[in-house]
């Protein structure tokens, strides 16, 4: 993950799919409720749109981002919603506007990045490679909300590596964030990809193996779809409670989806 060059272009190609995917809507569709409760699609697109911002002033401007890490945590409870609340609120068009204009500065600011530099986050200081692919595994997933709230099926594409290798990466995040001591020895991941690729990790003689397709284990990670009914096989108790645990993003453990209701 030295060369930030693909995940970059990667990036760039996941925010123009989704971009295509609310610009051909109407401005009504904009208002239409998404599964995360209280967020409609200007809300997911607002929350993308702040979030680039967020990383820009934390690759162009470290003192500037401290500031806004304070204000997060006068507001921790609050915060996130809040910008996403506030943007919401704009026409559909500036919205849009802000976003594009957002997200192309940040991938410019990142490939201008000299080699090795680290930015300040939430978490743990991010590499460009990291922070291009925290940005896109966070438009994947706030644009699968967009798209069920549309009623649209993305076509899956190999762009789901970065996405999975965030979420094997997190494993002991996961844990951590529920106050669980993470395992001693790494896990086999093994994965078929869109295209049919098998992506691996791991050792291929470790005891506790997750397998199946790459696809679910995104939306797993990312918590965009309750675990059952995923084509996803974990072998080992280990292995099975990191997939009832599992979070590829920052911050406290979230929600989830519920289970799907027989027929939906």
């Amino acid at each position: 993950m030295s060369d930030p060059t693909s995940v970059i272009d990667d990036l760039r190609e996941e925010s123009e799919e989704l971009d295509r995917l609310v610009a051909e809507s109407s401005p009504l569709r904009w208002s239409l409720a998404t599964p995360a409760p209280g967020w409609t699609v200007a809300h997911q697109i607002a929350h993308l749109a702040w979030t680039d911002g967020s990383a820009l002033l934390a690759v162009t401007d470290a003192d500037g981002f401290h500031a806004l890490v304070e204000k997060a945590l006068a507001a921790s409870g609050s915060f996130v919603d809040e910008g996403a609340e506030e943007g919401a609120g704009a026409p559909p068009g500036a919205l849009l506007a802000r976003w594009r204009a957002g997200r192309t500065a940040l991938m410019d600011a990142l490939r201008a990045a000299p080699p090795g530099a680290r930015f300040p986050w939430y978490g743990p200081p991010m590499s460009a490679a990291s922070m291009a692919t925290a940005r896109l595994m966070e438009t994947w997933a706030h644009g699968q909300d967009v798209a069920d709230a549309l009623g649209v099926v993305r076509e899956p594409t190999d762009r789901l590596r970065h996405v999975a290798w965030l979420g094997v990466r997190t494993r002991d995040f996961a844990y951590g964030v529920h106050g669980l001591t993470p395992p001693a020895d790494p896990f086999r991941v093994e994965l078929r990809a869109p295209s049919g690729d098998l992506w691996t990790y791991g050792p291929k003689d470790a005891p506790q193996r997750v397998t199946g397709s790459a696809l679910d284990f995104c939306l797993l990670v990312t918590q965009r779809a309750h675990r059952t009914g995923l084509a996803l096989r974990a072998d080992g108790p280990d292995a099975d409670r990191w997939l009832g645990i599992a979070q590829a993003f920052a911050g406290p453990p979230g929600r989830g989806r519920p289970p799907k209701k027989a027929g939906s």
